[in-house]
């Protein structure tokens, strides 16, 4: 059985249970809540589990693994069927970095740690704290949906869903939840509209978790 440590509103987490999804891998969900009893993934025994203290944690077969880029590029090699890595080997490495456009440069600066952090120690407003979001949000979109361009227009590369879409879709809710429309990002809205009607993506959506509020 595996086990996920999850937050519903959780992007790092909701690109794993995407990928679970898409493999039809069944998991234990256990919540992790971010904000309450003052964040439970600062309480030892979560930490015990990963001390960096951060979601999301999947046990599995004894092991616990951490960092949701990781996970997902296990998954793929444990249960390489149905693959997020199709393709040729540069294919392959666009779909990598597609994902790591998100992942490293846009989800980094935006996540929970930081924005307490802005308003903890640079007594940001939450005005400042969207601003901040949606300046972060647009640079990185403006580059993915150029790359976009001459793709799919219902999944990021290809016919069929990869690490890129199981990546992005989670950064286009944050976006939405932060007031970032997506009329200036065409490519990026259709493959938001496609996806996220797929029952895979579909079952991992915030709004579809356990412990959403």
């Amino acid at each position: 059985m595996l086990t996920l440590h999850t937050y519903f509103r959780s992007s790092a987490a909701y690109r794993v249970r995407i990928a679970l999804n898409l493999k039809g891998l069944s998991y234990e969900s256990v919540p992790v809540h971010l904000v309450r009893d003052g964040g439970q993934h600062h309480q030892a025994a979560f930490k015990a589990l990963n001390p960096a203290a951060l979601l999301p944690v999947l046990e599995t077969e004894g092991h616990v693994l951490t960092q949701s880029l990781s996970i997902l590029e296990y998954l793929e090699e444990r249960y390489p069927q149905p693959s997020l890595l199709p393709g040729t080997p540069e294919e392959r490495a666009f779909i990598r970095s597609l994902a790591m456009d998100v992942a490293c440069e846009i989800h980094p600066v935006n996540n929970l740690r930081v924005q307490q952090h802005l308003s903890a120690t640079f007594v940001a407003t939450d005005a400042q704290r969207r601003d901040w979001v949606q300046h972060w949000v647009r640079l990185g979109f403006a580059a993915i949906e150029q790359r976009l361009q001459g793709h799919s227009a219902d999944f990021c590369v290809g016919d069929q869903a990869t690490l890129a879409d199981v990546v992005l879709i989670p950064q286009v809710f944050n976006a939405l939840r932060f007031g970032v429309t997506l009329e200036a990002y065409p490519r990026i809205e259709r493959v938001w509209n496609h996806c996220t009607r797929l029952p895979a993506f579909e079952a991992a959506s915030p709004a579809r978790q356990a412990d959403a509020e």
